[in-house]
């Protein structure tokens, strides 16, 4: 695009992360990106990595994120300093309530970035994925250009106090959790973090998997950096953890005995819409979500390539299972049924259960063929408890398995339901269908966006997304408290 000068900044706008507003005037003799973006946006999140190699490669770099009230998930409730240090950002943070900004620069969707050369003109926009790949080349050449003249700045900008990240014991947007119940350690995915969090059954952390750091790096405990990482599934016999490292489109093995962290499918770049499989490291995956061990094979939910994959665990080969890779709900042979943004996948021993979370549906592989338990269509979901084949759940995301009933994370309806296999019914465990947080009698506790669950020790430990939290519901008792985490 032709070079335009850029709209001054608002005088009205919050600045977190920086000590005094910034102007446009003043950037003058530094690159300035401007990322519009919100807290709870997947695709948003999954461009940290790229910006943050971006200021990493140019100190005088000038990155500043834009966000907007109105699109922001209830979950960050208009607490943007605590979402700011939740997220662990260090790059100046600009609240824009009134819009001002986003107006000014023509922005329709997030994330959107905007380049802005030393001289003040806008010089880019572009949004998607595989950001460095398309900016470093034009900064690079924006440096040396304005460098040669003079008319660069060097070093990095002083914004003043960060805020302090609360990271040690908290957890941000967790996504999933997995129990090693003779083990008695819980594995939380602490997805907003980048990290795998390891505590015992009170809380005590035990250990911290990856530097909390967002990006794609094998090696030891502490250096080893994931990408919103989600699905769990723990091998007791051989002591290793799998991650489905979602942001990164890869699956990675936690190895207990050597204590490293290595990814042993998935390029690190998102597939295209069809792909064949082939060897692990060699394939590229789509975005998955969720893990389970069957038989020497690890399932998995490819969301973004709505398929049940499967990596055969000796040789790392990995291949499509079931799904056409079509985005919808149709029931038949396992190449040609459809799925809807697969999330949640569990077993009994012999079938696979699948929380196809797009067609707000629970769908079971058994024998070849897949088959709908709960759910009619992408376009028909609800709240209601009855028998399987006339229940409604709303966008479900996690589910689990004990004892011949299913626990689903019934995401949309911030509640908990347990499926009987034998029966057929449907009941609401926990949550009165209200997003919020409140423990106490399972029937009138809140929850919001629970996005896994895990039975541990007999009882059912929740990823509370929404409420960055692991709720415990007790199925004896019929309560549900907080997992409060501590070192």
């Amino acid at each position: 695009m032709a070079p335009i000068a850029a709209p001054e900044f608002p005088p009205d706008l919050e600045w977190l992360n920086i000590d005094h507003p910034l102007s446009v005037r003043d950037l003058a003799g530094r690159v300035v990106l401007l990322s519009f973006a919100t807290f709870t946006c997947s695709n948003c999140m999954r461009l940290a990595p790229d910006l943050q190699q971006l200021e990493e490669r140019y100190p005088g770099l000038v990155v500043v994120e834009v966000h907007y009230p109105g699109f922001e998930s209830a979950a960050v409730g208009g607490n943007f300093q605590e979402a700011v240090r939740r997220a662990g950002l260090e790059h100046p943070v600009a609240i824009d309530r009134g819009r001002l900004l986003w107006q000014a620069f023509g922005i329709q969707d997030w994330p959107t970035i905007v380049l802005i050369d030393p001289g003040g003109n806008v010089v880019g926009k572009t949004g998607g994925e595989g950001l460095y790949g398309r900016l470093n080349p034009k900064i690079d050449r924006l440096t040396t250009e304005f460098g040669d003249q003079g008319q660069l700045e060097s070093g990095r900008l002083s914004s003043g106090a960060v805020l302090e990240t609360t990271r040690e014991t908290s957890l941000y947007r967790p996504g999933k959790v997995a129990a090693d119940n003779p083990g008695m350690r819980l594995f939380i995915s602490d997805t907003g973090h980048h990290r795998i969090v390891v505590a015992d059954a009170e809380g005590k952390i035990l250990e911290t998997i990856g530097s909390g750091a967002a990006g794609n790096t094998d090696g030891s405990f502490d250096e080893a950096a994931f990408y919103l990482p989600e699905g769990l599934a723990f091998d007791e016999e051989e002591g290793i953890l799998y991650v489905a490292d979602t942001g990164n489109h890869t699956i990675r093995q936690v190895s207990w005995t050597e204590r490293e962290v290595a990814t042993i499918a998935g390029t690190g770049l998102a597939a295209p819409s069809f792909s064949e499989g082939g060897a692990g490291t060699e394939t590229a995956l789509n975005a998955p979500r969720d893990l389970v061990l069957l038989g020497g094979y690890l399932y998995i939910t490819m969301a973004g390539a709505n398929q049940i994959w499967r990596m055969d665990l000796p040789s790392h080969e990995v291949e499509p299972y079931a799904g056409s890779g079509r985005e919808g709900l149709a029931d038949g042979p396992l190449k040609k049924a459809v799925f809807a943004g697969p999330t949640g996948i569990v077993t009994d021993g012999e079938a696979l259960y699948v929380a196809d979370s797009g067609a707000s549906a629970i769908r079971r592989i058994k024998r070849g063929m897949v088959e709908t338990r709960i759910g009619h269509s992408p376009d028909d979901f609800g709240d209601l408890d009855t028998i399987a084949r006339m229940a409604r759940i709303h966008r479900p995301i996690g589910i689990a398995y004990k004892d011949g009933l299913l626990y689903i994370a019934d995401t949309g309806n911030h509640k908990i339901k347990q499926f009987d296999l034998e029966t057929g019914w449907v009941l609401t465990r926990a949550g009165n269908g209200e997003r919020g947080y409140r423990d106490g009698l399972s029937g009138e506790a809140k929850l919001n966006d629970p996005g896994g669950l895990a039975d541990f020790r007999g009882l059912w430990y929740i990823a509370d997304t929404g409420n960055h939290a692991v709720r415990v519901y007790d199925p004896v008792r019929h309560v549900v408290s907080t997992l409060t985490l501590w070192k």
